[in-house]
């Protein structure tokens, strides 16, 4: 994250007993935004603070001439201002005065901490993070956590600016501080405000993000090629009517990550009824089953009519749930709201294909999620999850994408080499899943509901006009599986291999 260091103490050195007037201290600036300016890395390969602010703030004023060396005057012709070192306002003809210049120079040559960064200097920058201490942070953490009305949704507190489609063309065009905190203007003519109680959440110490030791590997699973695959559908009246039914339904579900309902009755209580058919349906803060319109009657950007982009739900549980299902009831003066979902399997096998370091940055390095819309409201899982979760037993096989940009919450305990890593890894995953051949739109209609795996697919839908009427629920992971296994090995098999980690087809618990 941040690596914090005091600002060099010059500014705080004893002030000689007596100093002839003409040979004072004046500030070079009596603006303080201009006093406070930071520095911002210009290619050199480790940061340092040698050449701190501080330092240029101190000119030599000597206009008015001559030098007292305890005996006489000597004239001499006026020196323009130039930035010198504190020691050299120090006159050295007497005893006393020469005592407290190596004094001063003792100080002066006390070590300042010094944050380096490896990388690229152009992604890092020197800011003030209060009165009288400076930070290093990369530009992409900085402009992605602006707090502003244009950047964070003032209704849902969800994030607006997708920073992976600005950063690669990301710079700063000018830093000013003043009592209260920093001003950045960005290169696009965007303007952030960084209170200093807010910057002081930083963690002076950050940690190191670790990285995992094996790469991840894939369970077997079909991926849905729009226009060359037949989409993976089953009819209400067959999941209805028997076990048999609900099993295919569910295997399909396992296998392609979502599936079609035809023939659902278009009301709120035979969709119900058809989510039961697998287990219980979730309670969360957004109630048990949805009967709802976007009226942002929960501070989601969900319930607006806006566009939304590919994400996975409930990133700020630590249990998100396991199967979402939509059903549209209506949808009436208007047009518009395709819906999107795309393989988060293949998305990640595609990025460990392209780029392996950014698929085990994303395994390793993790991040903070958050829903605070609703004033009752404020949930954070119970710790940092990786967007790539692998299970531990069953030989490092990815089993949970956990992917919602809206949802993302502010890192503080990160290095910024780590910062630089993940924003580069995370933006390449961002192309990925916005890449034609991986999206599948469709569009929904009444009497047709789609439930898919939310620790998989990730789901988006395009904006929309007019006012629709959606019903659907959660499923736990727990749950799916248990229905799941049971309803295709048997509960007997399943006591049998209770604990059991063995890799192989015919183990229930190497479904996950």
């Amino acid at each position: 994250m941040m690596n914090r260091a005091p600002l060099p103490r010059a500014l705080r050195l004893p002030r000689p007993a007596v100093i002839p007037r003409q040979h004072c201290l004046s500030f070079a600036s009596r603006n303080i935004s201009t006093a406070l300016r930071p520095i911002i890395l210009d290619g050199r390969p480790r940061l340092s603070w040698d050449q701190a602010p501080p330092h240029q703030l101190l000119r030599w004023n000597s206009s008015t001439a001559g030098i007292q060396d305890g005996s006489s005057q000597q004239t001499q012709a006026p020196q323009k201002t130039t930035p010198m070192d504190i020691s050299q306002a120090i006159p050295q003809t007497t005893s006393q005065n020469r005592r407290r210049k190596t004094y001063q120079r003792q100080r002066m040559r006390t070590p300042t901490p010094t944050p380096a960064a490896e990388g690229d200097p152009k992604n890092f920058v020197v800011l003030p993070v209060s009165i009288n201490s400076y930070a290093v942070t990369g530009k992409s953490w900085l402009r992605d956590n602006c707090r502003c009305p244009e950047c964070i949704h003032q209704d849902t507190v969800q994030r607006l600016v997708d920073i992976f489609s600005i950063r690669e063309n990301l710079d700063i065009s000018d830093i000013s501080a003043d009592a209260y905190g920093t001003t950045v203007t960005w290169s696009d003519g965007h303007v952030s405000k960084y209170s200093y109680n807010w910057l002081r959440l930083y963690n002076k110490m950050p940690l190191e993000q670790p990285r995992p030791p094996h790469p991840m590997r894939f369970r077997d699973f079909d991926s849905y090629m729009p226009g060359e695959t037949k989409s993976p559908t089953v009819s209400y009246s067959e999941v209805m009517s028997s076990d048999h039914g609900v099993l295919n339904w569910l295997e399909h579900i396992y296998t392609w990550g979502f599936c079609f309902v035809r023939g659902t009755p278009v009301n709120p209580e035979a969709t119900e009824a058809l989510l039961k058919r697998i287990a219980y349906i979730r309670h969360t803060h957004y109630g048990g089953f949805w009967d709802f319109t976007a009226d942002l009657t929960f501070k989601d950007t969900a319930y607006t009519n806006e566009f939304l982009g590919a994400h996975t739900d409930n990133t700020y549980f630590t249990d998100p749930a396991r199967l979402q299902l939509f059903h549209l009831l209506s949808h009436t003066d208007g047009e518009g709201g395709a819906n999107l979902l795309v393989d988060g399997f293949k998305a990640a096998s595609t990025l460990r294909k392209e780029n392996w370091k950014h698929a085990q940055t994303l395994q390793g390095v993790t991040q903070p999620y958050h829903s605070s819309g609703n004033e009752n409201v404020c949930i954070q899982p119970a710790e940092h999850f990786p967007v790539f979760k692998v299970h531990p037993q069953n030989k490092d096989f990815l089993y949970q994408v956990r992917w919602n940009n809206y949802d993302r919450s502010v890192k503080w305990d990160w290095t910024v080499e780590d910062q630089e890593a993940w924003y580069d890894a995370a933006s390449h995953f961002n192309e990925i899943i916005q890449r034609p051949n991986m999206e599948i739109w469709t569009q929904l209609e009444p009497g047709t509901a789609l439930i898919f795996d939310n620790w998989r697919m990730l789901h988006g839908r395009s904006a929309f006009t007019g006012k629709r009427r959606m019903c659907g629920g959660y499923i736990n992971s727990d749950d799916f599986l248990s229905r799941y296994r049971l309803l295709r090995f048997g509960r007997k098999s399943l006591l049998h291999q209770l604990g059991s980690t063995k890799l192989s087809r015919a183990n229930p618990y190497y479904y996950m």
